[in-house]
């Protein structure tokens, strides 16, 4: 109803089909159906004032399916039997997330515009959570890559009993928002090249540009003009015919696609879940970018799933993949040291 009435306000204040399906993220199918029956009517944009309230009670007799809460309120008795599950979950989880997992997981029939009200109304403490919105014009299929790492949490290896904190590498295709996750319990070059080889493996091809973030791992010193990119990162580059073009500091707008969905990556793939290994990690989030974050409703795409729109326009675009993968150098300056010897890695060289 929400969405039917914010279509009709936009619609009749002058706004155009077209835009409207791009500010809403409604199809355009979905916004003529909407319409239709105004335009029967013969109502047209631009008459006499008309309040929501207005909008609302022609809507109700237009579509009296969606008006209908009691309609909704049919699965709620199935809800119910999950509500310790969900009242656990929300201390970590949004509702969103919620209620993929018991639909995944515990087999839910019910829609999650039903899961969200029984939510609302049932557990009304549950709290808002921030969002952050970033507008940026749009990006050539296969044109580009936004890459960052982020905070998921901290582990207890099971096996020594050592807390370590996560961090998730994610690489995010703006054109389809299609994202590759690998968690790593250290940021060091090693990690950063590895996920790169990793990532363009699961995409199955590579993208022209790379936009990281300033991290030492890919960006010896940050300039707005000239970066300098370390050498290890530049081979990787080079050897996959990429061109690394980095996020100015502290300039998020830089690369919007890879900074949004982080809240939903630590929320809908971390939080809740116990993890045996580094390596157990790795492979759930391989799973959960293609089967979840891939298969979700992304409303910038006009409600299609991600991995459909990489499928259907951007896979092909991305230049192909070598026929053996990147591997990598380790560079470094070394000192001799009064002892006449100088280290690599963690061992000791001596030199004349």
């Amino acid at each position: 109803m929400t969405d039917i009435v914010e279509s009709y306000v936009h619609w009749y204040a002058g706004r155009s089909k077209t835009q409207l399906s791009a500010s809403l993220g409604l199809d355009r199918k979905t916004i003529r159906k909407y319409l239709a029956p105004a335009e029967a009517a013969g109502i047209t944009p631009g008459g006499p004032p008309m309040s929501e309230t207005d909008w609302a009670k022609l809507i109700k007799s237009w579509f009296p399916d969606q008006a209908n809460r009691r309609l909704n309120q049919l699965t709620w008795p199935e809800i119910e039997r999950h509500r310790d599950y969900v009242v656990e979950m929300l201390n970590t989880c949004t509702v969103t997330t919620i209620h993929q997992r018991l639909r995944d997981e515990r087999k839910l029939q019910a829609g999650l515009t039903s899961f969200r009200r029984w939510v609302h109304e049932n557990l009304p403490d549950e709290a808002a959570r921030s969002k952050v919105t970033v507008l940026r014009e749009n990006v050539e299929p296969g044109s580009e890559a936004q890459i960052d790492y982020g905070i998921l949490g901290q582990w207890i290896n099971p096996n020594t009993g050592k807390r370590h904190r996560i961090w998730a590498f994610v690489m995010v295709l703006p054109a389809s928002r299609h994202m590759f996750v690998r968690p790593v319990a250290h940021m060091d070059q090693h990690a950063w090249t590895q996920a790169h080889v990793e990532a363009f493996r699961f995409f199955g091809g590579v993208p022209r540009r790379l936009v990281p973030d300033n991290l030492k791992t890919g960006v010896d010193k940050p300039d707005l003009y000239d970066p300098k990119i370390n050498r290890s990162y530049a081979e990787l580059a080079t050897y996959y015919g990429a061109l690394v073009d980095p996020a100015r500091a502290l300039k998020p707008k830089d690369k919007p696609r890879v900074e949004r969905p982080m809240p939903y990556v630590r929320d809908s793939y971390w939080r809740g879940r116990t993890f045996t290994s580094v390596d157990h990690m790795q492979a759930e989030a391989l799973l959960w970018s293609r089967n979840v974050a891939g298969q979700r409703q992304c409303r910038p795409l006009g409600g299609a799933a991600p991995l459909s729109v990489f499928e259907t326009i951007e896979a092909s675009a991305l230049l192909p993949l070598p026929e053996a993968p990147f591997v990598l150098a380790r560079w470094s300056k070394a000192t001799v040291g009064p002892d006449i010897h100088v280290k690599v890695g963690r061992t000791l060289y001596s030199v004349p």
